[in-house]
This record gives structure tokens, C-alpha cells and sequence, in this order.
């Protein structure tokens, strides 16, 4: 049985790819720009690195229909007027659940909630879990 080790340091690359997230939704700033100067200074292996590419691109191309399910999910809530963290924290986590490979959904909204408590307001990560708890109660499996 493992330690969780590992999540570790997949917690610190998802805060680095939530970061990026949130520059480009708040700034506009090029995706690529994004990554090149947060990847820079985040000192992450190889592998992270490729992780938080492939998690930011995902996100990135994808926002409209993440955006489309927060708006599902979350009905009371227009998704343009979610402070700007919770909603890249629930289009990260959403986009895991649905698509991640190498994550278990449950994973996933952990560590949302886990970035909703560490970067979002006090009540970002009970939010955050109701969400991506009734995203997962819907998906396919």
C-alpha cells in the first residue's frame, strides 16, 4: 500500500496548473506565455511539468463545455459571476472527473477542495465539493 507520496506532489503541479488557469481567465494572458513563466519558477519534474501542460491545454480547450456543466450544476450561480478561482478550480477538478485518466474522480474532487481551501474564500471548498459531488453523481461511469 502506498504512502500518498505521490499526491503530494501532484497537489503542488494542479496549484501550478490552477494558477495558470487563473492568469489567463483574469489577465487574458497567451496560454503559452502562461505556462513558460509559471512552469519556470514552480521546479517541477519532468513528468509535473508535462501534467500541468496537458492539464492547463485540456482546460483551456475545453472551457466553454466545462463552463456549460458548472452552469448545470451549480444553477444559482452564474458561472461569470463565480469568483475567479472557484470557477477554475471546479473547470480543473470537472475536467479530471470527466477526463482524467490517471485519477480517480473521488481524487479529484479532494483535491479540489483541497485547493478551495488553501487558495479559495472560507466557503470556496464547501462550494466546491456540493458541485463536483453532484457532477459525479451524473456521470458516466
Amino acid at each position: 500500500m502506498g504512502t500518498g507520496k505521490h499526491f503530494i506532489p501532484r497537489r503542488k503541479a494542479r496549484a501550478v496548473a490552477l494558477q495558470c488557469l487563473f492568469e489567463i481567465d483574469v489577465a487574458g494572458h497567451p496560454l503559452n506565455e502562461v505556462l513558460d513563466q509559471n512552469l519556470g519558477r514552480a521546479r517541477l519534474t519532468p513528468d509535473l511539468v508535462e501534467f500541468v501542460r496537458s492539464l492547463v491545454q485540456a482546460v483551456s480547450e475545453q472551457v466553454d463545455d466545462l463552463d456549460d456543466l458548472i452552469g448545470r450544476f451549480a444553477p444559482a450561480w452564474p458561472v461569470r459571476q463565480l469568483p475567479f478561482i472557484d470557477r477554475n478550480i471546479l473547470r480543473l477538478a470537472i475536467y479530471e472527473i470527466l477526463h482524467g485518466e490517471r485519477v480517480p474522480p473521488k481524487v479529484a474532487i479532494n483535491e479540489a477542495v483541497e485547493l478551495a481551501k488553501s487558495f479559495g474564500s472560507e466557503t470556496s471548498s464547501k462550494f466546491v465539493n456540493g458541485v463536483l459531488g453532484s457532477v459525479l453523481a451524473t456521470a458516466p461511469r
